[in-house]
């Protein structure tokens, strides 16, 4: 191919993935300039209906299995022995416009690469819904219904902050009433925003993923005692927040202490009862988030947490209750892509690093079910679930490359 004409196909490319991100980014804008989608909202629904538009003007087939999940292909049926290339359309409340989207417009451009020219690589685009757990307290929900790993009688269990449930929900908008199962695979592989610094910090472009952390997620709920706070004196109160704060600066201890495992500990979410300015808190309940790459220490912070929150509780004469609200395990992904996905980007010229994952994403609950691989792209500042969350297009379009160089190599 001439200079001239590479640089315009280059050019047009970018363009093209401007112009799917633009359509997609208006979609549940906040005045702070971050997005609000979650999971089997209007909002949600709205974006997998630009996925499919976008994708029948380029003439693919779509098609949108028993749980809201939409698939795009060059022809209707034929997930079985295909590579599957995905990611999300939601988002956390208040989030980033990039989380999620460019995984799934990289598919795209890939799969119009493979159309455009004639490569005979079995390829399809999906686009999974809840992958966030902001909505009903569990992530990866729609690619854990496609892989078995979620089981439809759980669906009633999972509830939004209305009390909805999700089945409730499903069921309201048509689903549930056919297939959501996939047939065998050759792969899958995704590419994401790092949701962290180290891409951004080393100024590399591209990360290959050899592995991504799990979360074991709680519920902790304290039983204080509801009083005047002017008429109580400070030796005499059961006072739950007070209690939950020792709990919280405890958690972020634990966590430091097992940071050179890569293990994390946040408490994400507090809720507290009244909530009145004059009133010692009688209830607190606080969402509890650990997870790491190394099951022995995320288990160890697991057993630590059960034995201060005793310990604290105690000493301060107060009830409690641990829920433990979900469990999974650290993911490995497959080696033979990681390799070829790095054989592709030192052909490519491209700087690149293997490295771990923080986050979760719907590629653990392929990895024990097929070969799955994962491309990262820098995030300014490293920055993410945020407003100011910001990734490059060129970042993109260079993870989009060595996808498609390595599918290609992979079919010869």
């Amino acid at each position: 191919m001439k200079i001239v004409q590479k640089v315009e196909k280059i050019y047009n490319d970018y363009k093209i993935l401007g112009e799917w991100f633009n359509k997609f980014s208006t979609v549940g804008r906040q005045k702070t300039g971050g997005v609000t989608r979650l999971a089997y909202s209007s909002e949600e629904d709205e974006m997998h209906r630009i996925f499919k538009d976008i994708s029948e003007d380029l003439g693919f087939a779509v098609e949108t299995d028993g749980v809201g999940n939409t698939f795009v292909g060059l022809q209707k049926n034929k997930n079985k022995g295909c590579y599957l290339i995905g990611s999300h359309l939601d988002s956390v409340p208040n989030g980033g416009i990039y989380d999620g989207v460019l995984g799934v417009i990289g598919g795209l451009l890939i799969l119009k690469w493979i159309k455009d020219n004639n490569i005979d690589i079995p390829v399809k685009v999906v686009a999974f819904r809840c992958e966030e757990s902001s909505a009903f307290g569990k992530a990866t929900i729609g690619s854990g219904l496609v892989t078995g790993k979620v089981k439809e009688e759980e669906l009633c269990n999972f509830k939004n902050k209305k009390g909805e449930s999700l089945k409730d929900i499903l069921k309201s908008k048509g689903f549930l009433t056919k297939s959501y199962k996939l047939g065998e695979l050759e792969g899958y592989i995704e590419i994401h925003i790092e949701q962290g610094r180290v891409l951004w910090d080393k100024n590399i472009e591209l990360g290959i993923v050899t592995s991504i952390a799990a979360p074991k997620r709680f519920k902790l709920s304290i039983y204080g005692r509801q009083d005047h706070s002017g008429a109580t004196p400070m030796m005499m109160r059961k006072d739950a927040l007070s209690t939950a704060s020792e709990v919280i600066l405890e958690i972020e201890k634990l966590g430091r202490g097992e940071s050179i495992y890569s293990t994390v500990a946040t408490v994400g979410e507090i809720y507290e009862t009244p909530n009145a300015l004059n009133v010692v808190p009688g209830f607190v309940e606080l969402g509890i988030d650990i997870r790491g790459i190394e099951s022995k220490s995320i288990n160890r912070v697991v057993s630590e947490l059960k034995n201060s929150i005793k310990r604290i509780t105690d000493k301060r004469g107060l009830n409690y209750k641990l829920t433990m609200t979900s469990s999974s395990e650290p993911v490995k992904l497959d080696d033979t892509i990681v390799k070829g996905l790095k054989r592709s980007s030192e052909k490519l010229k491209l700087s690149c690093i293997e490295m771990p994952s923080g986050a979760g994403h719907d590629a653990m609950e392929f990895a024990d079910i097929t070969k799955t691989g994962m491309v990262f792209i820098p995030c300014r500042e490293g920055i993410s679930h945020n407003p100011k969350e910001n990734a490059s297009l060129k970042q993109l379009y260079n993870a989009c490359k060595i996808v498609c160089e390595y599918l290609k190599e992979v079919s010869l």
